[in-house]
């Protein structure tokens, strides 16, 4: 089960490849190098609506970027289907014009994506524990810096985008979706929505090996993420969050975590259809193509047309 869990969790990067799309146009920006983190391959989708000298674009940043577009990139053979799902929403003008930065992972995933703040609230007996499973301490403060400091400064310089908060979102799944709520706390002033969806709260294996998460566990986790958290979320009247998860494989034991996050939400000043949603997809497990089919709910509440953005 250990394997298994580690396989699954760790969605080892696929060989640097340029992925094939069936919508719109992928630039691979090849490896990026980088002061603060390890290279990794980054690919940038640039929508059907894109031209060099035509309006600019939001920008959409996404972690795990060799599972978005390409099957054959992807992890188990699987991907997201943002090519097709984010062409055709700009298309019907459900969604605004938007790019997506597609940051691949690094066999060092987990230490990059687990949040070094709300890793830091835990007691130090589970601070070891993740540490065993992850293969050292978080590397997410270094990872966001990269993309704050070094990828975005080259995307807003080489593509025709709108470089502001209000237009500027970051999404990902299980770790990708913690590492995209950190970035969000962490840059409130870089990023104005983040999309978590199928985010992995218990950071560690259950101790049982199965499905079952202890009251102890539970409760070690949950706190140190309610700590975090709390002074940590940015400003209702300026950010939109969302929130998913389902009921099978690995989502199966997220249900509570995320109603407790959800009470810190709401007590921020969150309100559930306006600048939040928080929802569970009955049936749905842990993989690419259960994200898929729910793609255009986030991309639709984080990415509205313009008319419907709200102001800074």
């Amino acid at each position: 089960m250990f394997r298994l869990f580690l396989a699954v969790l760790l969605l080892l990067v696929a060989e640097p490849a340029t992925a094939k799309v069936d919508a719109g146009t992928l630039v691979d920006l090849g490896v990026v190098h980088s002061k603060y983190s390890d290279p990794r391959h980054v690919t940038v989708w640039l929508p059907s609506t894109y031209k060099p000298r035509g309006p600019r674009h939001a920008v959409l940043y996404m972690h795990d970027g060799q599972n978005l577009f390409d099957p054959e990139t992807g992890y188990g053979g699987m991907e997201w289907k943002v090519d097709e799902t984010l062409d055709r929403l700009i298309r019907e003008r459900k969604v605004r014009p938007t790019i997506v930065v597609a940051i691949w992972n690094t066999p060092k995933r987990l230490r990059e994506y687990v949040p070094s703040k709300a890793f830091g609230h835990l007691p130090p007996q589970y601070m070891d524990r993740v540490r065993r499973l992850y293969g050292g301490d978080p590397l997410s403060d270094g990872y966001l810096k990269f993309i704050v400091s070094e990828l975005k400064p080259r995307i807003d310089k080489r593509f025709r985008v709108k470089t502001d908060r209000a237009n500027t979102a970051i999404m990902g799944s299980s770790m990708g979706a913690l590492i995209s709520l950190y970035a969000v706390d962490e840059y409130p002033q870089v990023f104005g929505g983040a999309g978590m969806v199928s985010t992995h709260w218990p950071l560690f294996l259950p101790a049982d090996g199965g499905k079952s998460i202890t009251d102890q566990e539970y409760e070690v986790v949950s706190s140190a993420f309610e700590r975090y958290l709390a002074p940590a979320l940015p400003n209702p009247k300026t950010h939109q969050l969302y929130f998913d998860h389902g009921s099978e494989t690995l989502d199966a034991i997220y249900a509570r975590y995320q109603r407790r996050i959800d009470t810190i939400v709401a007590h921020r000043g969150y309100r559930q259809g306006v600048n939040w949603i928080s929802r569970n997809f009955p049936g749905q497990a842990h993989n690419e193509i259960n994200w898929a089919s729910r793609l255009e709910i986030p991309l639709r509440f984080l990415l509205p047309p313009e008319k419907s953005v709200r102001s800074k």
